[in-house]
C-alpha cells in the first residue's frame, strides 16, 4: 500500500513532483477544479447567507471528471495520509478545499495537510513536504466570494441582455468594465479635434563634426509649445499654428548669426528593472513577442509545471507565474549575484542586493517570476525548449539576472543656440557603461525623448562657439488621439486601476474578443456595434456596478477578506442589496430599449438599400433594412491585419468588400456575386441570388475557401447537364451541375458486381455520415450489400468466390474470403504505402458485412 497520496492540478506537475518524492508518495493529478457551481441555476441561495452548492463538475467530451474524482478517492483510501498540494493562490486554496471534501475519507479519518511551493525544484518541494500546512479558509473565502459575485452578476445581467439584444451574450462582473474602457476610449478618439502646429529645426555645423539638429524652444521670453494641447496656451506660450506662422520664423531666423549659449554635460544613471511580476510578463511579452496574454500564460505554465531536460527528467524551468510581489529569496539572490560577478565580471555587480519594493496590497508570500535556477542560460537550454518557450524562458532569464545589476550611465549633453531673438536646443547622450543593459532592456509602448537621445551624436563645442545654418525648416504636426488599446496597454491600465486581477486579464482578453464585443486590428481593440450597444445598455442599467472605481474596491474587499479583515458574506450583503434593487429597474428600463438592429454605412446589393447589424444564434451580421421585401444577409468583415481566419474569404466575398487587384467571388451557377454568410457550421460563401439560387461553398479553419466545381467531360444520366467535380464536406465527390434541383451523384465504382442473387448493381465507394468509408452496393436501399474492407478482383483460390477482401494495418495487408463461410485468410504482406484507393489511403477493416 502507497503510505501517501499528494494531489496537483495537472499530470505535467504530478510528473515533476512524483521524481523528488521517492517511492512513499504516490502523486495523481486532478486536472484542475472537481467541483463548481452547477451549470444550471443559480447555485447559491441568497436569502440564506448566500449558501452555496457545489456539485462535481460534470463529465464533458474533453473529460472524464467523475472517473478522476473515482480514481483519486480509491487512492485516497488505499493511503495513510493525503497532501493537496494545488497552485498557490486563491483558485490552489478552493482546489484544495473541494478535493478535502470529496477525496478525503471521513471514515476512518486519514489526516491531510495543505503543502506549497513557489518553484518545482528537489529543494523547494521536500521542503515544503517538511513543513505541511492546513487549508487556509481566509483564501478559500476570497475565491468564493469572487466566484459568487461573478455568478450573480453573470446570472442576473445576461439574460437581460440577451432578451434585449437578441443572440448569446454575457455580462461580466470585470469583462464589462474592460470593454467600457475600450469604448470610451473609442468615443474619445471619435470626438478628438486634431490642433495643428508646426516645429522649427536648425541644422547646424560646429567645428568638429558632425553636424547636429537643433530645435527651435523660444521665441524672446515665450516657450514654444508642442505636442498635447489638453490644456489653453498660456501667456508664457507660443503656438506656430499656420504654416505662415512657422514662414515668417524660418525667414527671421534663417538670416541670423547662430552662437552657443550655453552646453551642459551630466552623467545618467538609468537603474535596472525589478523581476517579472504577472502583469509586467504578459505586457512585456505582448510588446516584445507578439504573445496574447492567454498564450504567455499557457507558455509560462509549462515552463513552471516542468520541462524534460534530458537525464535530469523533467524540471520545472521558473517559479510560480501568478504573483504580484517582487521579493526573491535569498538563496536566489545568492546564486544570481555569483553568477553575475562570474559570468560578466565585478564591475557589474551591486555592492549588496538589490531589494525591490512591492505595490501596497502584494502578496509577499510569493516570490517574483524568475529561473528557477539561473544557472540554467537559455542557450543551454535552447535543445530542449519549444521556440515560443524558449523565447519565453530567456524573457524571464535576462529580466531577472538584469535585475541584479549596475545601473546604466549615460553621459547626457544638451546645448542652447541663440539666434537674435530665437532660442534652438540640440540634446544627445552618450552610453558610458552599459551596466545591466548588457543584458535586458525593458520594451516601450511610444517612443520616448529617451530614446530620440540616445540615437543623435553632437560634436564637442564650447560656449561662444559660432556655428554655421546649413538647412532650417519648418515640419507640419497634428495632435494626436490617444491610442486604442493593445493587449499590453489594456493589461496595463486594468493594473493601474486596481481592475481584476493579472490571473484573470487572459481570461478577460478571450471573453470580450469571443463574444465580438471587440475586434483586434493591427494589435489594437476595436469595439463593435455589438460591443458598443451591450456597453451602453450596462452602463445605463448598471452604471454604479460595471464602473472602474467601484470594481476596483471589490478587488480590494476580496484581498481583505483573503487577509481575514472582513467576512465573506458581509462583502456579498454589501453588495447584493443595491444591486438586487438595479436588476429590477434594469428590467423595466430594457424593455423600452430593446434593440432591432444598428445601422451601418453598408449598402444592400439586391436593393439598394440599407444593411444594418442584426443579432442571431449565431452571432451579429449584417441584413438588409428592407426585411421582409428584401431578405438580403452578409457576414460583417473581420480586419484583416491580424490574421482572422476569414479574411480572404471576406475580401472575395462581395464587389465592395475585395482586395485592391482581387475579383469578387462570383456564382458558377447565376453569375451574381457571392456573399460571406454564417450558419451552423460556420462561416460560407452563398449566393445573393438567394432563394432563387441556392449555390454555397464551405470555408475551412484557415479561411480558404473551397474551389468553384470543375466541369468534366460527361453528362448527367438524368438531366444530361455537364457533371461537375464538387468538394463536400467528406471531400471531392462528381454530382450534376444542376445541383440541387437535380440530385445525381456519381458513385466511386469498385468494378466490381454485387455478387447478391438476382441483384444487377455493383460495388461503390460510399462515406458514412462520420467521414469513414465502406463499400455497398449501388442498388441501395433495394440491395443492402455492404463491406467494411476494400473489395479486390481476385477469386478466392479456396471456394472460387468473385472477389477478395482486402485490409492493411500496421502489421502488414492480408486479403480473406468474402464468403463468411469459406474462412480464406491470406498471410500479412508487409504493409507498403497506399497507392490504390484515393478514397481509403489503402487502408480498412472489415467491420460488418
Amino acid at each position: 500500500m502507497t503510505k501517501n497520496l499528494v494531489i496537483v492540478e495537472s499530470p505535467a506537475k504530478a510528473k515533476t513532483i512524483g521524481k523528488y518524492l521517492g517511492a512513499d508518495y504516490r502523486v495523481m493529478a486532478s486536472l484542475g477544479h472537481i467541483k463548481d457551481l452547477p451549470s444550471k441555476g443559480l447555485g447559491v441561495d441568497v436569502e440564506n447567507n448566500f449558501a452555496t452548492s457545489y456539485e462535481v463538475i460534470p463529465d464533458t467530451k474533453k473529460r472524464n471528471n467523475k472517473k478522476t474524482v473515482s480514481e483519486l478517492k480509491k487512492a485516497a483510501k488505499e493511503a495513510d495520509a493525503i497532501y493537496l498540494a494545488a497552485d498557490p493562490d486563491r483558485e490552489g486554496e478552493a482546489i484544495c478545499q473541494h478535493l478535502a471534501e470529496e477525496i478525503v475519507p471521513k471514515r476512518p479519518k486519514k489526516p491531510s495537510y495543505r503543502v506549497m511551493f513557489n518553484e518545482i525544484t528537489k529543494r523547494a518541494v521536500q521542503e515544503a513536504f517538511k513543513d505541511p500546512k492546513q487549508i487556509d479558509e481566509n483564501l478559500v473565502d476570497a475565491q468564493q466570494a469572487r466566484r459568487v459575485l461573478d455568478r450573480l452578476v453573470g446570472y442576473k445581467v445576461s439574460p437581460l441582455l440577451c432578451r434585449t439584444v437578441g443572440g448569446r451574450l454575457s455580462a461580466g462582473r470585470v469583462q464589462s468594465v474592460a470593454l467600457r474602457m475600450v469604448v470610451e476610449r473609442e468615443r474619445e478618439i471619435e470626438k478628438f479635434i486634431k490642433t495643428e502646429y508646426w516645429t522649427v529645426t536648425a541644422n547646424l555645423a560646429a567645428n568638429l563634426p558632425p553636424a547636429f539638429d537643433a530645435r527651435l524652444i523660444r521665441v524672446g521670453d515665450l516657450t514654444v509649445k508642442t505636442g498635447a494641447f489638453d490644456q489653453d496656451v498660456k501667456k508664457t506660450e507660443i503656438l506656430i499654428g499656420t504654416e505662415a506662422q512657422a514662414a515668417e520664423i524660418v525667414t527671421e531666423a534663417g538670416g541670423e548669426n547662430y552662437r552657443v549659449a550655453d552646453v551642459t554635460t551630466k552623467e545618467r544613471k538609468r537603474n535596472p528593472v525589478p523581476p517579472f511580476i504577472t502583469s509586467k510578463l504578459q505586457q512585456e511579452s505582448a510588446r516584445k513577442l507578439g504573445f496574447a496574454v492567454k498564450k504567455t500564460m499557457m507558455v509560462a505554465q509549462k515552463l513552471y509545471e516542468g520541462v524534460e531536460i534530458g537525464a535530469e527528467g523533467a524540471v520545472g524551468l521558473i517559479t510560480y507565474m501568478r504573483t504580484d510581489s517582487t521579493r526573491v529569496s535569498e538563496t536566489a539572490l545568492g546564486e544570481v549575484r555569483d553568477f553575475v560577478g562570474t559570468q560578466y565580471g565585478e564591475q557589474y555587480l551591486p555592492e549588496k542586493a538589490i531589494h525591490y519594493r512591492s505595490k501596497k496590497d502584494a502578496q509577499d508570500a510569493h516570490e517574483a517570476i524568475r529561473p528557477s535556477d539561473v544557472s540554467r542560460t537559455p542557450d543551454s537550454m535552447a535543445k530542449y525548449l519549444s521556440s515560443e518557450e524558449l523565447k519565453l524562458y530567456r524573457l524571464i532569464w535576462q529580466r531577472f539576472v538584469a535585475s541584479q545589476m549596475m545601473p546604466a550611465v549615460f553621459d547626457q549633453t544638451t546645448i542652447d543656440i541663440e539666434a537674435g531673438r530665437f532660442m534652438f536646443r540640440a540634446s544627445g547622450s552618450v552610453l558610458k557603461f552599459d551596466g545591466f543593459l548588457r543584458v535586458y532592456e525593458e520594451g516601450r509602448d511610444e517612443k520616448s525623448e529617451e530614446d530620440e537621445e540616445a540615437t543623435r551624436k553632437l560634436p564637442r563645442v564650447e560656449q561662444g562657439e559660432a556655428l554655421t545654418l546649413n538647412t532650417i525648416l519648418p515640419e507640419q504636426h497634428f495632435t494626436e488621439p490617444p491610442p486604442r488599446y493593445s493587449e499590453a496597454t489594456l493589461v496595463k491600465a486594468l493594473e493601474e486601476k486596481g481592475i481584476g486581477r493579472p490571473s484573470t486579464y487572459a481570461a478577460i482578453m478571450t471573453t470580450i474578443l469571443d463574444r465580438e464585443y471587440v475586434e483586434k486590428h493591427e494589435g489594437r481593440f476595436h469595439p463593435t456595434g455589438l460591443g458598443t450597444t451591450v456597453n451602453d445598455l450596462l452602463v445605463k442599467g448598471f452604471g454604479d456596478l460595471f464602473n472602474e472605481s467601484y470594481t476596483a474596491r471589490m478587488e480590494e474587499e476580496l484581498d481583505e477578506i483573503e487577509e481575514g479583515k472582513m467576512k465573506w458574506t458581509d462583502a456579498l450583503h454589501e453588495f447584493y442589496g443595491k444591486f438586487a434593487r438595479d436588476v429590477e429597474s434594469a428590467k423595466i428600463m430594457f424593455k423600452e430599449e430593446k434593440v432591432k438592429a444598428i445601422p451601418t454605412d453598408e449598402i444592400c446589393e439586391n436593393c439598394g438599400a440599407g444593411m444594418v447589424i442584426k443579432f442571431g444564434r449565431f452571432g451579429q451580421f449584417l441584413a438588409c433594412s428592407n426585411y421582409p421585401e428584401c431578405r438580403t444577409t452578409r457576414e460583417i468583415a473581420k480586419p484583416s491585419s491580424d490574421g482572422d481566419a476569414a479574411t480572404g474569404a471576406t475580401a472575395k466575398a462581395s464587389g465592395d468588400g475585395a482586395a485592391e487587384g482581387e475579383e469578387a467571388e462570383v456564382c458558377e451557377l447565376c453569375g451574381k456575386p457571392m456573399a460571406l454568410k454564417r450558419g451552423r457550421f460556420g462561416q460560407f460563401l452563398g449566393c445573393t441570388g438567394y432563394p432563387d439560387c441556392r449555390n454555397i461553398r464551405k470555408i475551412d479553419r484557415k479561411g480558404v475557401v473551397a474551389a468553384a466545381p470543375v466541369p468534366l467531360d460527361e453528362t448527367c444520366p438524368v438531366d444530361g447537364a455537364h457533371l461537375v467535380r464538387r468538394q463536400g464536406r467528406f471531400g471531392e465527390f462528381v454530382s450534376c451541375s444542376n445541383y440541387p434541383t437535380c440530385k445525381f451523384i456519381k458513385r466511386e465504382t469498385t468494378g466490381i458486381a454485387c455478387p447478391r442473387a438476382g441483384c444487377k448493381g455493383e460495388i461503390v465507394v460510399k462515406k458514412s455520415k462520420r467521414g469513414k468509408v465502406f463499400y455497398g452496393c449501388s442498388e441501395y436501399p433495394k440491395c443492402d450489400a455492404v463491406y467494411w474492407d476494400k473489395p479486390v478482383s481476385e477469386p478466392c483460390p479456396e471456394c472460387r468466390a468473385p472477389f477478395l477482401l482486402e485490409k492493411t494495418t500496421k502489421k502488414g495487408t492480408t486479403r480473406s474470403c468474402a464468403n463468411e463461410d469459406c474462412g480464406y485468410k491470406s498471410e500479412a504482406l508487409p504493409a507498403v504505402p497506399p497507392t490504390t484507393d484515393p478514397a481509403t489511403g489503402g487502408r480498412g477493416s472489415r467491420l460488418a458485412r
